[in-house]
């Protein structure tokens, strides 16, 4: 409270700004939640719980000895999960995705089979048909569909493995048929959902499962029975409600698992490759204003983008988010676009009238800037990570050496007019510096290359192949020596191949053209495929 009247009283004498910037806020009581241990038992027993209520709800089928079976099931899918997906164990909003989902898909099971046993349906058919319609309304694939697209290919798998599992055994006597059909049904469900890039991509990933389902239902007499022998015999229009039901589950399936996807996206905080798809949209405000205000930027973005996502497809990365992630990298540069080169007039540049430090400043502040409007603007927090991690910890080298140049001119000088040591100003690097993080992902460190090489590809005065793979090569060198790469996760075979493709991409880009009869051009240099030197030539080597 006096913090905010002493800021008031410094915006009246004009010593303050009257504007605070947006922050993220991160309290430790959300950190504690995040990856507390606490918080993560409290899930495991809250799942077990639950599992255990959906198993002892039918007192005629022995749930002592199941609930023992479900949690020896339960220990092996935590000792999975921490095995082969640590990062997911450490975040207890991703295990409460995961179990959650499987906890709902379970009981939904359970509520269908309740249903089948109790024969709810009524109607045209016997009992014995209403039984097997209501079994083959289970949506088999409904957890791992919702994780596959939500975390990827190998959570999706681990979800059909384990509520097969689970779903056998919470009805009744152990179900071997359940455990195979549940099975494929939801590997199938992650095989057609690999690279889910559209909402349609779900609904035809439920008609492959519910065609699934429905042939296996036929395999194991689930529809009908037919009567191969006696076709008169069969009960076709038993057979065709059941194999209506058995498709139609599936469609249903993907149907309701597009409609949550935006919610769960909100509640959690993750970003599929729809959603990405959807802010890759030009017509973002921010983008607009941008090729209005800092149209260099704008077309330098562009570029960074088609670098960005070649690299990250050469190397299985997530070429959808680099290329969005490149769209807003440099937004921050809408505040004071006139400073930044790609934006300049040729008549004018204002560096000149500024010390290097303030010219550092204001090159430093666009990625405060672009934090600032991407809050404003909604953008979501893998976005606001390449804002903040594209420059990483890095220098802006040129005005540093700019001020050692002056601070030697200055010492000079002083020689001559009798000025003290102490009264010159000191030249920290730490005040050139970006405040970082340095790059925490593949795609954020891929981005933070494609940028400078980007940006470095503007100087070259005669673009030869040979040039293009100098240039490459020092910049993805000199990053390495400079640690920025120290906290991601990609490999120096990785950074070949990401080397290779901006070879490639910018050779394409930046290729010579033909001089057309008439045209005054100076002659130049034809460039031949070069496949590179390499970044580290003996690693290339082997």
């Amino acid at each position: 409270m006096l913090g905010f009247f002493e800021r008031q009283r410094l915006v009246k004498k004009g010593l303050a700004s009257s504007k605070v910037r947006r922050r993220r806020t991160e309290s430790e009581w959300v950190e504690t939640l995040e990856h507390g241990p606490v918080a993560k038992v409290a899930i495991f027993i809250a799942f077990f719980a639950g599992l255990s209520a959906l198993i002892y709800s039918d007192f005629r089928a022995q749930p002592t000895e199941k609930v023992f079976i479900a949690a020896l099931i339960f220990l092996t899918a935590l000792a999975q999960l921490w095995i082969n997906h640590p990062k997911t164990f450490a975040k207890n909003s991703r295990l409460l995705l995961i179990f959650g989902a499987c906890l709902v898909h379970l009981a939904i099971v359970k509520m269908i089979l309740v249903a089948a046993d109790r024969q709810l349906s009524g109607g045209l058919l016997n009992p014995a048909e209403r039984t097997l319609l209501w079994k083959l309304a289970i949506p088999y694939a409904f957890a791992p569909l919702l994780l596959s697209v939500l975390l990827g290919k190998n959570h999706g798998l681990y979800a059909a493995v384990f509520v097969s599992l689970w779903g056998a055994i919470i009805y009744r006597d152990i179900d071997a048929i359940f455990l195979v059909m549940s099975l494929i049904s939801g590997f199938i469900a992650v095989f057609v959902t690999l690279e889910v890039r559209r909402r349609s991509r779900l609904i035809r990933a439920g008609v492959f499962v519910g065609f699934a389902t429905w042939i296996l239902a036929i395999i194991f007499g689930l529809i009908g029975p037919i009567v191969w022998e006696s076709p008169a015999s069969t009960p076709w229009r038993a057979v065709g409600y059941q194999s209506l039901v058995a498709i139609g589950s599936g469609f249903v399936t993907a149907f309701v698992v597009g409609g949550i996807l935006p919610l769960i996206e909100s509640l959690f905080r993750i970003t599929t490759n729809i959603s990405w798809l959807e802010l890759a949209d030009l017509n973002h405000p921010l983008l607009r204003q941008m090729t209005i205000e800092a149209p260099g930027t704008y077309h330098h973005s562009l570029v960074v983008a088609n670098l960005a996502e070649a690299a990250a497809e050469a190397i299985g990365a997530n070429a959808t988010m680099c290329r969005v992630g490149s769209y807003f990298h440099d937004i921050g540069k809408l505040v004071k676009p006139e400073y930044f080169t790609e934006n300049m007039r040729r008549d004018r540049n204002p560096h000149d009238e500024l010390a290097p430090t303030m010219s550092a400043l204001i090159i430093i502040a666009h990625v405060k800037e672009g934090v600032d409007l991407a809050l404003k603007h909604g953008l979501n927090q893998e976005i606001m990570d390449v804002i903040q991690q594209h420059h990483g910890t890095s220098s802006v080298y040129y005005f540093y050496k700019r001020a050692l140049q002056q601070q030697e001119d200055a010492r000079a000088g002083g020689k001559i007019m009798n000025i003290r040591e102490e009264d010159i100003p000191e030249v920290r690097e730490e005040s050139f510096r970006y405040p970082g993080p340095r790059a925490q992902t593949r795609e954020c460190a891929i981005i933070a290359l494609a940028d400078s090489i980007e940006s470095a590809s503007r100087s070259l005065e005669r673009v030869t192949p040979q040039k293009i793979d100098q240039l490459i090569t020092d910049i993805i060198q000199k990053r390495i020596l400079d640690g920025q790469f120290k906290e991601c996760e990609i490999s120096l075979r990785e950074l070949e191949e990401v080397a290779e493709s901006f070879r490639h991409t910018l050779q394409s880009m930046m290729h010579s053209r033909i001089s057309y009869p008439g045209e005054k051009t100076e002659k130049r240099e034809t460039p031949s495929p070069s496949r590179g030197s390499g970044i580290f030539p003996p690693i290339s080597a082997a």
